[in-house]
């Protein structure tokens, strides 16, 4: 990741500077205590995150955040800033920015912040890239009205766990196959017997098979509260929040995300296939 600091204070810069280098989360690309200098260095050199003070002489934080904001969107925004007023912390994540760390600095905390932002941008990425695919895949025609595929529930359940990032998990495996066992004998899912009876045709120890499957849950959770915080009205975040997950754990997980929490959200297997099952027969 590149950095960008602009701060007033030099001493501000200095420890921020250090945090970032010394802590390798990435490279400083550039620094300044000038926010009208700062501007055009930050559009040209077009770092990952900036960390920028609030108030500042000329131009304050939050003008810099929009001006910036409007030429490219993509730069995330930290700021790090003494004041305590609410309505200007608002005004700030209307703005844009992803967090808000008060002063003095605590080393710990913007490590952890930067961190959760650094992840963030990252499944951001990774979520396009599916997308990309995706889009790729189905052409100009996908524009046109289409039938819907008559496929099977595996089938249909890979695509919708590919539009929340999940197919590179080894427990996704088991979600399609545990799928294909019930499409196959005619069953829906049942909280007491599907997994036993999937873990009994491996030979395998229902318990291991489970924790394989709520790793892959809770990597699909950690993705849909991503998109949340990227975009809460979002079409995929709407359509499976909450029939995926308890919208309760998507809420957790998206705080954890933002810095507001040291825990995250916790998946509910039963939820999950009951609501993937469901979005199949919808689809």
């Amino acid at each position: 990741m590149k950095f960008y600091i602009l701060d007033d204070l030099v001493a501000s810069v200095k420890v921020l500077e250090n945090i970032v280098e010394s802590k390798d989360l990435g490279e400083v690309v550039g620094t300044a205590t000038d926010p009208e200098k700062a501007i055009p260095e930050i559009l040209v050199k077009a770092p990952d995150i900036v960390l920028v003070d609030l108030l500042m002489p000329k131009k304050d934080g939050i003008s810099v955040v929009r001006e910036i904001r409007d030429q490219n969107p993509d730069i995330s925004f930290i700021m790090v800033s003494q004041v305590a007023d609410k309505n200007m912390i608002s005004d700030a994540y209307n703005a844009g920015i992803e967090f808000f760390i008060t002063k003095p600095n605590n080393r710990i905390e913007i490590e952890k912040v930067i961190r959760n932002v650094i992840e963030k941008r990252r499944m951001a990425e990774a979520l396009k890239g599916i997308r990309a695919v995706i889009g790729d895949s189905e052409g100009p025609d996908s524009l046109k009205p289409q039938q819907p595929p008559q496929d099977d529930l595996a089938a249909r359940a890979r695509r919708i766990l590919g539009s929340i990032g999940m197919l590179g998990e080894s427990g996704t495996k088991d979600i399609l196959k545990v799928l294909e066992m019930l499409d196959h004998n005619g069953w829906h899912y049942n909280s007491k017997e599907t997994l036993n009876a999937y873990a009994e045709s491996l030979e395998s120890d229902p318990k291991i098979v489970k924790q394989r499957i709520r790793r892959a849950v809770k990597k699909g959770l950690t993705n849909i509260a991503s998109l949340g915080v990227e975009d809460y009205y979002g079409d995929d975040f709407n359509e499976y929040a909450r029939t995926l997950f308890n919208f309760d754990a998507v809420r957790s997980e998206m705080d954890l995300l933002r810095g507001r929490s040291a825990y995250g959200g916790s998946p509910s297997i039963d939820k999950f296939f009951e609501g993937l099952e469901m979005l199949c027969e919808e689809k």
